[in-house]
């Protein structure tokens, strides 16, 4: 089993910043891909960025130049720092990692964090 636990949401001024924080735990060999994604009330889950084993990053058009997605790999964690935040950046932000168990060996996993809320507001 792989747990995620997420921290950093809160309500924040446009144009402000935050941070978030996802550490996971449990039985795992190997981590390839780890991602934040966002959902907005009536809306779909979308890709937020994300980050592989290798270094590579990807991010979602409306928060290229804003939001830089960063991982340490020793810790298990992963981290999204949000600049010049915006009324629309406002949505629950979810926390995915894709990798493989050490129990069963080398079974792959995709698990999901419970979700921070970020709200952007004045």
């Amino acid at each position: 089993q792989v747990h995620l636990v997420e921290s950093g949401g809160g309500l924040v001024q446009p144009g402000g910043s935050l941070r978030l924080s996802c550490t996971a735990s449990g039985s795992i060999s190997a981590i390839n891909d780890m991602g934040w994604y966002r959902q907005a009330p009536g809306k779909q889950r979308d890709l937020v960025a994300s980050a592989t084993s290798g270094g590579s990053t990807n991010y979602a058009d409306s928060v290229k130049g804003r939001f830089t997605i960063s991982r340490d790999n020793a810790k298990k964690m992963v981290y999204l720092q949000m600049n010049s935040l915006k009324p629309e950046d406002t949505a629950v932000y979810y926390c995915n990692v894709a990798g493989y168990l050490s129990d069963p060996w080398r079974n792959p996993f995709s698990s999901w964090g419970q979700g921070t809320q970020v709200t952007v507001s004045s």
